[in-house]
């Protein structure tokens, strides 16, 4: 199934089944007013959402036109959203270039921080932020949906756990990050509000694309039109989906609607971390990425972050070349 939301004149807008092409949709006040709603109740609605979707996908249900320009993320706002670093490849270059070593732990026990969740920023809304200063970055990922998850559920448990799947953008801010983690308590200002793709699928959508609880596609980045990045998500990724859930839920319960991330999908290729797509490789996720492969090795980078006006898309296509989740496409703009 996939579903999205819909702006309208309340905070949490209008959510809508959408057909498997992404071109119609149908609103169902009758089951669920919202997103959060349905993961609420997963047994009660999802059996009367797929046969709306069935419907909508036969031409039963007419529906009207489904347009991403018009949607808020899947949710507006969640109560849980905790993002991790599965790519430890990742992690390895922020720190290489640096020249730390990476801890043996890293490879054993997944980083995870949890961002802000009042607010998302919508999937094709502009990024407004007063500074290019910053460090304007984006982050090109993969995140799932759970149903409420045990505190110190097992792997087993929490694979069983994920409903539905989005892609990400989870902006940060590079330049706030080495004061803010200098201080020894994480993130908050680097870290601001996050993006979602214009839909969220269950993972059946996926066929053998989903299995052992990675998504094993291409995750697509096009940085002011040019293609960036296509590492695929299922590659190179150290702790999968079940993992990071159970990380999550060590010391705690999860409720349902948490949204827990991949952190930057981030490929090796055969190299040592990884080459840019001028240079044949599958490229990078984030501007980070390229920036250490400079500093690496040029001893410096040359690449900038984001500027006032440049625009990211990051998409999902399947085998068919068919658009899963709709794209994320958004311009960086300055806040007045």
């Amino acid at each position: 199934m996939k579903f999205a939301t819909l702006k309208n004149k309340t905070r949490d807008g209008m959510f809508v089944v959408v057909n498997r092409e992404l071109t119609r949709c149908v609103a169902v006040p009758n089951i669920a007013n919202t997103l959060q709603h349905v993961l609420d109740s997963w047994s009660h609605c999802a059996p009367l959402l797929e046969e709306v979707y069935n419907d909508l996908n036969r031409g039963i249900i007419e529906g009207f036109t489904f347009d991403s320009a018009h949607c808020e993320s899947p949710f507006p706002r969640a109560y849980h959203w905790a993002d991790g670093s599965a790519y430890v490849n990742h992690v390895e270059l922020v720190r290489k270039a640096r020249g730390a070593e990476i801890p043996e732990s890293f490879w054993i026990d997944p980083l995870m921080y949890q961002g802000g969740s009042d607010t998302f920023i919508g999937p094709c809304d502009d990024i407004a932020f007063s500074s290019e200063s910053w460090g304007i970055d984006f982050e090109a990922e993969i995140a799932v949906v759970t149903d409420d998850v045990a505190m110190g559920a097992g792997e087993e448990e929490s694979g069983r756990a994920v409903r539905l799947l989005m892609l990400v953008n989870d902006v940060s801010l590079r330049s706030l990050i080495p004061a803010e983690l200098a201080k020894g308590f994480g993130f908050y200002q680097s870290k601001p509000s996050s993006s979602f793709s214009p839909v969220a699928i269950t993972p059946d959508e996926l066929g053998d694309a989903w299995r052992g609880n990675k998504l094993h596609l291409p995750l697509r980045s096009y940085y002011n039109g040019q293609i960036f990045g296509c590492p695929n998500a299922g590659q190179d990724m150290t702790f999968d989906f079940s993992q990071l859930i159970k990380h999550a839920a060590k010391t705690r319960p999860l409720s349902a609607g948490t949204i827990i991330g991949s952190g930057t999908v981030s490929n090796k290729q055969g190299t040592d971390f990884g080459t840019s797509i001028s240079e044949g490789g599958v490229g990078y996720s984030c501007i980070a990425e390229i920036r250490m492969i400079e500093t690496i090795r040029d001893g410096s980078p040359s690449t900038t972050f984001m500027h006032f006006g440049d625009q990211i898309k990051i998409e999902m296509l399947d085998a068919q070349g068919n658009s899963l989740f709709g794209a994320i496409e958004q311009r960086v703009v300055e806040k007045l």
